[in-house]
């Protein structure tokens, strides 16, 4: 994520504090979303941001993490901020009690200890039902796997220890079905990855991908049919001013080296008027997603002049080379337009999913979005609005809600074609707020084949 580390730790206390002491409020709901989804749910009225979520593709099982604040009273002793993880058997319907995620950092050179906060949660599941996961430890990316549904966690690796470095960045994890093959990427300003052969047992040494001096961010990844493995990624300025290139990074060699296509461009982002909002919090992003039949999707936001509103966009391809005229997916704006992008695919050939958030409703009226094909983005179902809740927290309207709670979102689909999708909503930058989610029953609507995008 954005530069949101430990500098907000002892707001971010306070803000936890204030949250934890505000009375109960009802909840009124909007109109219910429509596409067979419930209506959004919060996981907890603690204060949690940027969250991820991952289905067992054999079973009923669901995993989902997010980042909470609060200090030790929440986390761990001495800790700022932690990774919570918790599962639930039976698609969310019911959950297991939360638990802090291993704290352990070895940076180069140095005795291990335990982190004093962590960032970044990222998880995939294999056909066997073991969970992996990449997250930060302070600015140690690492690597754990379960095979107990989260109660106990193996494997620990270290990718800041691996690469020799000051510092690591902003994981994103891939898996092959049979969880053999495991991608990690991460940046230490450069892009870089690293691989298992072998279900995170062991690792390659991290290999860097690209060339020049700008900063990467790492934002979706999948396995394709054949075994190739593509990243979809950011690549800003260091100061994060000017343009950003988006694009997709391959490997037909099994991570022993990479190709990087930039697929598309975007000028300066719009900026983040909240106070300590990082000038690159709204920074253009790119999601990717490829489904059975091989077929590359990639949703991304862009905009056209330095500042401006973004809008939504899909592409896809047979094989990473050639992509197909983008589609708008959506412009709805008031200052940002959409952002945070996020796309799945189903269980059928030509099924995705994309969802994002946007101002449209006004610049403290965020709200999250949700669209779907059947026929590889020739035509898409209407937009769905998932955040249908008024009320419920201090800073949800009948509008939206006032503030992005992270800068990613996470979207998973299982076997049954059930898409659930989880993201946090806040009162500004540096809090409180939130993390909530949301599933469908229905899939993709039959009507997505005959609706223009």
């Amino acid at each position: 994520m954005r530069t949101r580390r430990a500098v907000l730790a002892a707001v971010s206390v306070l803000a936890g504090l204030w949250w934890a002491a505000l009375p109960a409020v009802a909840t009124a709901a909007g109109p219910r979303p429509a596409g067979g989804w419930t209506s959004e749910q919060r996981w907890s009225p603690k204060n949690d941001w940027e969250p991820n979520i991952a289905a067992d593709p054999s079973s009923a099982w669901l995993y989902q993490m997010t980042t909470q604040y609060g200090g030790s009273p929440v986390c761990r002793p001495h800790m700022d901020h932690c990774i919570v993880f918790r599962s639930s058997a039976d698609r969310g319907r019911t959950w297991h009690k939360s638990m802090v995620m291993n704290r352990r950092q070895c940076p180069p050179a140095r005795a291990c200890r335990r982190a004093a906060w962590q960032n970044d949660p990222v998880l995939a599941v294999s056909a066997s039902g073991v969970i992996y996961a990449a997250w930060m430890n302070q600015w140690d990316v690492v690597f754990a796997k379960s095979r107990d549904h989260g109660r106990t966690w193996t494997g620990l690796h270290d990718f800041r220890r691996a690469l020799g470095a000051s510092f690591t960045d902003k994981p994103w994890i891939v898996i092959s079905p049979s969880g053999k093959d495991v991608y990690v990427a991460f940046n230490r300003s450069d892009s870089y990855i690293s691989a298992s052969r072998d279900y995170g047992r062991t690792w390659s040494n991290p290999v860097r991908t690209n060339t020049g001096g700008r900063y990467w961010f790492a934002e979706a990844g999948a396995v394709a049919p054949d075994g190739h493995v593509y990243f979809a990624e950011s690549a800003e300025h260091q100061n994060a001013k000017g343009t950003v290139r988006l694009a997709v990074i391959s490997s037909a060699t099994g991570g022993t080296s990479w190709t990087t296509a930039y697929v598309a461009g975007s000028q300066q982002q719009p900026p983040c008027r909240a106070r300590l909002c990082p000038n690159d919090f709204y920074g253009p992003q790119i999601s990717l997603a490829i489904d059975r039949a091989g077929t590359i999707l990639a949703a991304y936001v862009a905009n056209t002049s330095p500042g401006a509103p973004m809008r939504l966009y899909a592409i896809t391809s047979a094989n990473g080379v050639s992509w197909s005229a983008p589609v708008m997916l959506g412009a709805r704006a008031t200052r940002v337009g959409a952002d945070f992008p996020k796309a799945s695919a189903g269980p059928r050939p030509g099924d995705f999913r994309v969802a994002w958030e946007d101002d449209g409703n006004g610049a403290r009226a965020w709200n999250v979005w949700y669209r779907a094909t059947v026929n590889r983005g020739v035509s898409w179902s209407p937009a769905v609005r998932l955040s249908n809740l008024r009320s419920g927290a201090p800073y949800k309207t009948r509008a939206g809600f006032r503030f992005p709670y992270g800068d990613y979102l996470g979207m998973t689909v299982d076997s049954h074609g059930t898409s659930y999708l989880t993201w946090s909503e806040g009162n500004s930058y540096r809090g409180p707020g939130t993390t909530w989610w949301a599933r469908n029953q229905s899939g993709p609507p039959a009507a997505a084949g005959s609706i223009a995008g």
